[in-house]
């Protein structure tokens, strides 16, 4: 019969100990590291602010939060509205941005009579706090609160746009706040879904961000774009967040995750033609 020489045992119990040793220590620095991953706020450079001078009728608003101060940037509508209430878009930005980097792509929506808010993550520019799915989604419910009081926006018109990690911001918000539509850019369906990746169990992961259950459970209109060749979010999460919502309509483009999308002017097409669906605003 075959026998294992009990040094050779001992050896390979010993090998195994250290592997399970080695890996625990590699979760657990993951674990640690994760948000430092997810939201790279300190590789970006300082901003100063300047990029809402471009805009003279911009209006600077602070959040108040439990943990600090978030700044948000409000553009209204290019034209008067005649005292009427406008409908509303609240942007949350990817994960390497912040709100000045946006601010002019935005403006796009005041050409359409709508209003558009730029809502900074904690921890980013010159907001305080520290990033993560439950402070992200307090700053945006405030923001949304807050906007939603004001006489000159219409509380029944809030759109949520938001673009790579800014998708889990406002899907987050939607499970909290009503919303008249809801357009994910460049989204993931959850971040526990790339767990895999660096071979760690889902359930060490901080900050979930479940879209998928977001826009399954979400009764609006949802717009989803997606680059084709994203290498950073693949395809296939746009694709199941379109699968499992009620009402989605799904756009590809031919870009990947930076550069999408690589026609602006097809893409606002895309955006204002969703919006004239919805009934948000008029041709």
């Amino acid at each position: 019969m075959f026998s294992v020489h009990p040094g050779a045992t001992h050896i390979i119990l010993k090998s195994v100990l250290w592997f399970l040793v080695l890996y625990a220590g590699y979760c657990l620095l993951l674990f640690l590291a994760q948000r430092h991953m997810l939201f790279p706020r300190h590789m970006m450079p300082p901003v100063s602010g300047e990029a809402s001078q471009k805009i003279p009728s911009l209006e600077t608003i602070w959040i108040q939060t439990g943990f600090g101060k978030i700044e948000a940037w409000y553009i209204p509508p290019l034209k008067p509205s005649d005292n009427q209430p406008v409908p509303l878009v609240i942007f949350a930005h990817g994960n390497a941005e912040t709100i000045d980097f946006c601010v002019q792509e935005m403006s796009q929506f005041s050409l359409w009579g709508m209003g558009t808010l730029l809502v900074e993550f904690p921890g980013y520019g010159r907001s305080e706090g520290k990033p993560s799915q439950v402070s992200i989604t307090e700053a945006f419910t405030n923001a949304y609160d807050l906007m939603a009081k004001r006489k000159d926006i219409d509380a029944s018109k809030i759109i949520l746009y938001g673009r790579s990690i800014g998708g889990g911001a406002v899907c987050s918000l939607s499970k909290h706040r009503p919303a008249a539509a809801l357009i994910l850019m460049s989204t993931f369906t959850s971040v526990r879904s790339f767990s895999s990746r660096y071979l760690v169990p889902s359930f060490l992961v901080r900050d979930p961000f479940d879209n998928l259950d977001a826009v399954r459970t979400f009764q609006g209109p949802v717009l989803i774009l997606h680059g084709k060749h994203d290498e950073i979010i693949p395809i296939n999460h746009g694709k199941s967040l379109y699968q499992v919502s009620p009402s989605a309509q799904f756009l590809s483009y031919a870009c990947g995750h930076n550069d999408c999308p690589p026609d602006q002017l097809q893409f606002w097409e895309d955006v204002k033609g969703f919006l004239k669906d919805a009934g948000l605003i008029k041709g």
